[in-house]
Formats: C-alpha cells, sequence, structure tokens
C-alpha cells in the first residue's frame, strides 16, 4: 500500500511505522469478524470462515467441539452477536425516539430492553469482553436480534419462540422465523419495507408463467397484509411506555 501510494504521489496515505509491529492479515481478524456477522446469515458464514461449522445460531452448542477444533471462535460469535444486538437496540431506540410507530406482541417487552441499554459509540473491544457478551445474551427476553430477511426485530425469549431453538439456546434461528411468533416487533420502517418487497415481487410475477405467478401475487398480498397490520395496530412509545 504504501508503495502504491508512492507511486501516486500521495504520501499523505501511506501508513505510518506502528508501534505493535508489522500490519498482518490476523491483525484484521475481528474487522473480519465484523463485516461477515453483520450480512445476512453471517454468523453461520463467519463460523465457516473461522473454520468450524455451527448449525444452530446459538454460541453454546457443541462447546466441546468447537474448544478442540478452533479456540476462541465462540467467543468471536458471542462478541459479534452481542454488538449486533447492541447495535439492533439502538435502532430500535433511535425510531421509536424519531416518532415511528411499533407492533408485535413483543413490542413493549423491546422498548423496555432499549430504554436501558446502553449506546454503543465505539470503543477497543478487550478479551475480557468476551465474557461480558455472552452474559449480555444470556438475559432471555431482552436481547434483539435484527431479521431483515422477515422484515422484523426478534426480542428473543425462548419459551415464546416459535423456531424451535434448541434447549438452552440464546438466539433464535432466524432462517426458520414463523409468522405469529410472540417475540415479532415492528416498526414504521419494517412496514414501509415490507411493501417495497410486495412491489419488487409484483415485477416478478408480470413477468412469470401463470402458476409462478399466482404464487408470487399470493406472496405479495401476504406481505402487504403484514404491513397494513402493523399499520393498524403500532403504537408511539408513549403509548407503549
Amino acid at each position: 500500500m504504501n508503495r502504491e501510494a508512492e507511486t501516486q504521489g500521495l504520501p499523505d496515505q501511506a501508513v505510518p511505522e506502528d508501534p505493535h509491529g508489522a500490519i498482518g492479515m490476523s491483525r484484521f481478524r475481528r474487522t473480519l469478524a465484523w463485516h461477515v456477522a453483520r450480512r445476512p446469515g453471517g454468523l453461520i458464514a463467519l463460523a465457516i470462515q473461522y473454520g468450524h461449522m455451527r448449525t444452530v445460531l446459538d454460541t453454546r452448542t457443541t462447546s466441546g467441539y468447537a474448544s478442540r477444533s478452533r479456540r476462541g471462535l465462540h467467543r468471536v460469535l458471542d462478541v459479534e452477536t452481542a454488538l449486533a444486538a447492541a447495535e439492533t437496540t439502538v435502532r430500535l431506540r433511535d425510531r421509536a425516539a424519531a416518532g415511528e410507530k411499533i407492533s408485535g406482541p413483543a413490542a413493549r417487552r423491546a422498548l423496555t430492553a432499549a430504554g436501558h441499554a446502553p449506546r454503543f459509540e465505539g470503543r477497543l473491544v478487550p478479551k475480557t469482553f468476551a465474557r461480558k457478551a455472552t452474559k449480555f445474551l444470556a438475559r432471555d427476553g431482552v436481547v434483539l436480534y435484527d431479521n431483515p430477511d422477515a422484515f422484523l426485530i426478534c426480542a428473543f425469549k425462548h419459551d415464546n419462540a416459535l423456531c424451535e431453538p434448541a434447549p438452552g439456546a440464546t438466539a433464535p434461528r432466524q432462517y426458520a422465523c414463523t409468522p405469529g411468533c410472540g417475540n415479532t416487533v415492528r416498526t414504521d420502517t419494517h412496514a414501509r419495507q415490507l411493501r417495497r418487497r410486495a412491489e419488487e415481487i409484483d415485477q416478478l410475477a408480470a413477468r412469470a408463467p401463470g402458476p409462478v405467478a399466482k404464487r408470487l401475487r399470493a406472496n405479495a398480498d401476504r406481505l402487504r397484509e403484514t404491513a397494513d397490520t402493523h399499520d393498524a395496530t403500532a403504537q408511539s412509545i408513549e403509548a407503549l411506555t
């Protein structure tokens, strides 16, 4: 990079000497983990990237095998899961404060959790944070998980979950999200996303064969019905708290 900066006549963009030694790929481990974990299905991809496939999104499952296979993997997953959940909590709080209404059986519980959660402004993540992350994820009922594929937030409470999480799981099976779950939370933003997705499906249906088009339109109608339900039942933060 420094050679390229010199070649292009951009000496101010050169990387200075680092007091901790040479900058190698191993030092970007957490940076890579952050970007992978925040993609759809990212925790599974992160597990694959770091050398161990975890079949359910629960950091305690197969812990014995993981500790032999790749030391520290579960700590990485716990930390990234906790940070992603904290970001989801802050987004919910900001949307509610901006005037967005919220619906879903877990709306009041989610807002209570968001009101007591600290704002993450960015800082170093020391080794001791992994233990705190594990403790944070074990707070059943108050940890918020974003599920962009289902256009909702899951205020995960094990006993309410319809996704059939494993015994002792501290996170939902987001790929198995089920309508009608008691952990569901939606905002006005989710309702807009539902309608936008319904329009995209309608465009696909217009170019699809008859039977396929029918199924697509039915799917689009379900998305609009979900958005309509939100609009009819959503409440402001003042009403919910």
